[in-house]
C-alpha cells in the first residue's frame, strides 16, 4: 500500500511550495528517496503521479512538488517560468526530503521530464547530494529547439513582442501572457500539437491551471541550455529516457547530448513523440527509471 500525504515547505523568498509525498509500507529503517517535479508549465497533476506512485510501489519514498507560481504552490506572478528559479526551489526540496523522518539521506535520486528534464542534468552537475539521475525527454537546448518549432519568418515578430514585453515591464506593467496550448494560428501559444493539445487540456483539478503562461517564459526557455552540464553530471549515474519520434524536445538532441555525457550512464527508448512516455509507453519509461533507481539507491 502506498500513502499519499500532503507536505509543503518554503523556499527564498518565503514561497511555499507545496507537494504530494508519496509513502511505500516501511518495516523498520530508512529508506531512499526520489524528488520529482513537472516540466514545462505543468503541474503536478500533469500524468506525473503515474511515476510517483510507480516509484513508491517499488519501496522508495518521493515527494512531487508543484514550482512555485503552479499548481497548488505559492509565488506570484502565476504561470512564470525561469529556469533557474525552478532549479533553486529543487534545492530546498532536496533539503526537505533528505530530512524528513524515514529518508535515508545519502540515497536520494532525481527524475526529471521535459523541461524538468533539462533542470535534472543541471542538478545532477551540481548537486552532489544527487545519488542518481533520471531525464526524462529533456530540454538539450533551447536555442536549437527554437529554430526546429519556430519558422524563420516568425523569428523577427516573436523577437519584437520580448522586447516590447520588457519595455512594458520597464514602464510597471505587468508581463505580457501567451496560451500554453492553442490550434488558433492568430493566438500566440506555445505549443499547436496535437499531443501537446492533448496533454495539457486534459481533466484535473479545477482551479489549479490555467491555459496561460507568460511571455517571459518563452524567452528563458529560448536562452536556456541545460545539455551544456551533461558532461559534468559524472561520476553521478545518468539515466537519459528518449522517444524515438521527438518533435518538442528533439531527438537528435537528446541523442548527441548522451554522447557527451560520461559514464556511468544509460539510454532508453522507447518508439513514440515526446508525451508517448506518460501514457502509450508509460511501462517503458517508469520501469526503465524503476530499475535505474533500484541499481543505484538500493
Amino acid at each position: 500500500m502506498v500513502q499519499r500525504l500532503n507536505v509543503e515547505f518554503e523556499a527564498e523568498g518565503g514561497i511555499r511550495l507545496r507537494a504530494w509525498l508519496f509513502m511505500p509500507e516501511r518495516h523498520g529503517g530508512l529508506l531512499p528517496a526520489i524528488s520529482m517535479a513537472h516540466g514545462y508549465a505543468g503541474t503536478r497533476e500533469h500524468g506525473i503521479a503515474r511515476f510517483a506512485h510507480a516509484f513508491a510501489e517499488a519501496g522508495f519514498i518521493v515527494l512531487l512538488h508543484d514550482h512555485r507560481g503552479f499548481g497548488v504552490s505559492e509565488g506570484e506572478p502565476r504561470h512564470d517560468i525561469d529556469p533557474w528559479r525552478q532549479i533553486a526551489d529543487w534545492r530546498r526540496a532536496l533539503s526537505f526530503l533528505e530530512s524528513y523522518e524515514g529518508v535515508d539521506p545519502t540515497r536520494i535520486g532525481l527524475w526529471g521530464t521535459s523541461y524538468a528534464g533539462g533542470h535534472a542534468i543541471v542538478l545532477g552537475a551540481t548537486d552532489r547530494r544527487l545519488r542518481c539521475v533520471v531525464a526524462q525527454v529533456p530540454t538539450i537546448s533551447g536555442y536549437e529547439q527554437g529554430l526546429r518549432r519556430i519558422p524563420p519568418e516568425s523569428t523577427r515578430s516573436i523577437e519584437e513582442a520580448f522586447t516590447n514585453d520588457e519595455r512594458g515591464q520597464a514602464r510597471g506593467e505587468p508581463p505580457l501572457r501567451q496560451a500554453i496550448v492553442s490550434v488558433d494560428p492568430d493566438v500566440p501559444a506555445s505549443y499547436r500539437t496535437k499531443d501537446a493539445m492533448d496533454f495539457y487540456l486534459q481533466p484535473i483539478s479545477q482551479g489549479i491551471w490555467e491555459n496561460t503562461v507568460t511571455l517571459r517564459s518563452t524567452r528563458a526557455a529560448r536562452m536556456y541550455e541545460p545539455g551544456t552540464w551533461i558532461s559534468r553530471i559524472s561520476p553521478t549515474p545518468l539515466l537519459m529516457v528518449v522517444a524515438s519520434y521527438d518533435t518538442i524536445t528533439a531527438t537528435d538532441l537528446a541523442l548527441a547530448a548522451y554522447e557527451k555525457a560520461l559514464q556511468p550512464k544509460r539510454l532508453v527508448m522507447f518508439p513514440g513523440g515526446h508525451f508517448d512516455g506518460y501514457v502509450k509507453y508509460f511501462r517503458e519509461s517508469s520501469s526503465a527509471a524503476v530499475d535505474w533507481f533500484r541499481e543505484h539507491l538500493s
